[in-house]
């Protein structure tokens, strides 16, 4: 990904590791609910490959060009927020919550704490 900045290179790697890992951890719940559990657990298995594929790279363009440990695990939990609520309002059909709002400015928060120095 020459030619793109190493925090948007991070940025987007995170994104898409983060909505393989969603449907991972989430979408066997609907997808897969009539199936045992060991069904859902080898398909989770299988989708969570790609988000390993994909977020090991992410963490390590991103510790090498200059975030920290914790800046990156921040940005990692925003993002899975920000993935988060389109895939329970979306795909799982549940209604948007003020706590999802609420939860996005405790991590406004935790940015500025983890990037500030």
């Amino acid at each position: 990904m020459t030619g793109i900045s190493i925090p948007l290179q991070t940025v987007v790697l995170l994104v898409a590791s983060n909505v393989f890992m969603t449907f991972a951890w989430y979408g066997h719940l609907k997808s897969l609910s009539a199936s045992p559990w060991y069904i859902a657990a080898l398909v989770s298995w299988g989708i969570a490959l790609f988000e390993y594929l994909l977020q090991v790279p992410a963490n390590r363009i991103g510790y090498s060009g200059g975030f920290t440990l914790a800046q990156l695990k921040i940005t990692q939990e925003v993002i899975t927020l920000a993935v988060f609520v389109p895939f329970a309002m979306f795909y799982m059909k549940e209604p948007f919550k003020l706590d999802y709002l609420w939860a996005g400015l405790c991590l406004v928060g935790a940015v500025y704490f983890i990037f500030r120095s």
